[in-house]
């Protein structure tokens, strides 16, 4: 299988499968597309058939969108552990995950991922707390339910789409709860968060408009 990712820095829809399929200890080769704003790669158009990444290529098949890169993956491992055993726990990471792909639109346009910034107090709206209030609610409700130490038990794909966010929570100043900051310092001290950091700091490539 082929991964097909963007800037690790700032890229928080590739940061989603690679760290799911990483941590999981699934096998990949990574093939990294640099973004070429304002213009776009034409190389990832060339590719992708969405013109995007991430996108897995397993085969002839060709998979785009990081949700459903993950949850190929999981079906054709099961005892990966990408989604949870347990029937409840995987209807919860199922939902979750959803939810992430399709909410949280204020904080993500205002916060973009950047895994070199240096932490600033960022002013924003109220749309944008809404958002992390909502994030915080789904956390807490899903680590009193599973137990943790991870959102449903042991680290999946929820932990995985959910991992963009705890940088974004980092590094633009948010008050947030303790239970939430202990479970943002489990994720970052997962071995596959600490190898995709160490890559995004080396990267010197800097794209303006995911620089607040």
């Amino acid at each position: 299988m082929k991964l097909y990712i963007g800037n690790k820095n700032y890229s928080s829809w590739s940061f989603r499968p690679w760290i799911g399929l990483t941590q999981a200890g699934i096998e990949f080769e990574e093939v990294q597309m640099w973004f070429d704003f304002p213009n776009g790669n034409p190389e990832i158009k060339a590719v992708s058939p969405t013109g995007k990444v991430p996108l897995l290529v397993d085969g002839d098949l060709k998979i785009p969108e990081s949700l459903a890169i993950m949850d190929h993956v999981a079906r054709k491992f099961p005892k990966s552990g990408l989604w949870p055993a347990d029937s409840v726990q995987r209807s919860r990471a199922m939902a979750m995950s959803c939810e992430m792909v399709g909410g949280f639109t204020a904080l993500r346009n205002a916060c973009p991922m950047n895994i070199r910034k240096v932490p600033i107090k960022l002013s924003v709206d109220t749309a944008v707390l809404a958002d992390v209030a909502r994030i915080e609610t789904v956390w807490d409700e899903a680590l009193a339910s599973s137990g943790g130490p991870f959102l449903c038990g042991g680290f999946s794909i929820a932990d995985a789409m959910f991992a963009p966010v705890v940088n974004r929570l980092e590094i633009y100043g948010f008050e947030l709860s303790l239970g939430t900051r202990a479970y943002m310092d489990r994720v970052k001290a997962l071995n596959a968060w600490k190898a995709w950091e160490m890559a995004s700091r080396a990267e010197t490539a800097i794209v303006p408009e995911d620089e607040v």
